[in-house]
């Protein structure tokens, strides 16, 4: 098991150590930590009040900003301490999600091949190499913690101790990014499999969906947890919440299917990744038709197999976890992000690795198989997620990676003309930069400006 940890913590530096060497981005870490003096003054008893009692920059997650203090307590505005942290907390997460699947499932080389995809995707670089993006890995290691505390507390006799310990880590992570509102359900998918606890359940009449009362009773608290950082976080990002007038529901939900498919996609091609997706114009509703039909016949597969019960907890753990940010309730204007997937698609690595390794359970070399394309995956990954990383230097390669990968990208020319005009640098490229910052729209223009 160490030796699995070492080699975790490895190949994640491998990927990310080279964010030490990076800068601040003009995408959020100015308000988040160069112009927010709460937070540039490091650890302070008005600053820890500030915390709890404010909502800064659309957000309420006093965790997360306690810990951008205690960066700037130990490393001032220098931006290779803050990208320090984020890896850290990466690596610390990484290690964690094989240390709790390795207890639940007693499935060694499939646990750790999970946690090796998860920590070297080319689509967890935006959440590891993003100062402000500390929420994401902050509440991913008090998720990893929660869901160990869970695992432990429903292998021995019930204690409120031990109950307590998951509803502190549950509530810590709430306040580091409220995305994990879904964690409830999560916790029911893994009583499902692998915790096997449904098995109290012994009338056949009942369905899979038929959840026993103490199950059901015990997830309340984190149910009432979960409703007050709803509320929370509507109130903080009432000034950001797109109304139905600019983009109607119709779009919201056309784009929503599409992007759980893009995402599902995405695991298997991670290319023409950016820090800013712009909401696609036409024809966005008949792709979520199609998507919505892809997602049902995938759905009706897996229930059809449900004997095989981690394909249900996988698929549901990505559909479910995925819903907070799907975009029905837009905030913003990306059609989707790359940071969105930081803990969803770790039900989706399950379901894989675990189908793959079944269904390659008769084979005779089947051991030599998996090892050689377990060694492939993630070496490509790691390659391909390096490369990934390298764009998040500063922002000129930051909003340059993002104009060539989409279009009609109005942030992004903006941004970028920013960056040149602050570090003093008129090039050809950025006169041409200036031309679109003053809304000259190119000759096919899909979105409105």
């Amino acid at each position: 098991m160490l030796g699995i940890c070492v080699f975790l913590g490895a190949i994640t530096w491998l990927v990310f150590g080279q964010t030490l060497r990076y800068e601040f981005v003009n995408f959020d870490d100015v308000p988040y930590v160069l112009d927010n003096s709460e937070v540039a003054r490091g650890l302070t008893t008005e600053g820890v009040v500030w915390a709890f009692t404010h909502a800064h920059a659309a957000n309420w997650h006093p965790v997360t900003w306690l810990s951008h203090m205690l960066d700037c307590q130990l490393y001032g505005l220098k931006p290779s301490g803050h990208h320090l942290t984020n890896v850290l907390l990466h690596i610390a997460t990484a290690i964690l999600l094989f240390m709790v699947l390795r207890q639940t499932t007693a499935a060694f080389w499939r646990s750790a091949t999970v946690a090796a995809i998860f920590a070297i995707h080319p689509l967890r670089v935006e959440s590891v190499a993003w100062v402000a993006e500390r929420k994401d890995v902050l509440s991913g290691l008090f998720f990893m913690l929660t869901l160990g505390a869970y695992a432990r507390y429903a292998r021995q006799p019930w204690s409120p101790g031990r109950y307590g310990l998951v509803v502190l880590m549950f509530a810590i992570g709430l306040m580091c990014k409220p995305m994990l509102v879904t964690v409830p359900l999560v916790l029911l998918l893994i009583d499902y499999w692998p915790l096997n606890r449904f098995a109290a359940l012994k009338d056949r009449r009942h369905t899979m969906f038929a959840i026993p009362r103490r199950l059901a009773l015990e997830k309340l608290p984190f149910l009432g947890l979960a409703a007050a950082s709803c509320v929370a976080t509507l109130i903080a990002q009432k000034g950001s919440i797109q109304t139905f007038v600019g983009l109607p529901l119709s779009s919201r939900v056309g784009n929503a299917f599409t992007s759980y498919v893009t995402y599902l996609w995405q695991i298997f091609w991670p290319v023409d990744l950016a820090v800013l997706y712009p909401f696609p114009g036409h024809h966005i509703v008949v792709f979520g038709i199609a998507s919505f039909v892809l997602l049902a016949a995938i759905s009706a597969s897996v229930f059809a197999r449900r004997r095989r019960r981690y394909l249900v907890t996988g698929w549901l753990w990505y559909l479910v976890m995925l819903g907070p940010v799907i975009g029905i309730l837009q905030v913003g204007n990306q059609a989707r992000a790359d940071r969105y997937t930081y803990l969803p698609q770790i039900g989706l690595y399950l379901l894989l690795t675990w189908l793959v390794a079944d269904l390659c359970a008769s084979w005779r070399h089947r051991r030599l198989f998996l090892s050689t394309l377990a060694v492939t995956i993630i070496g490509l990954l790691t390659f391909t997620a390096r490369a990934q990383t390298s764009h998040w230097r500063n922002s000129e390669s930051l909003w340059t990676r993002a104009i060539v990968c989409t279009s009609d990208n109005a942030i992004a020319y903006t941004n970028l003309a920013e960056a040149c005009f602050q570090k003093g640098k008129w090039t050809r490229r950025s006169l041409i930069v200036r031309k679109r910052w003053k809304l000259i729209p190119p000759k096919r223009s899909r979105t409105p400006l």
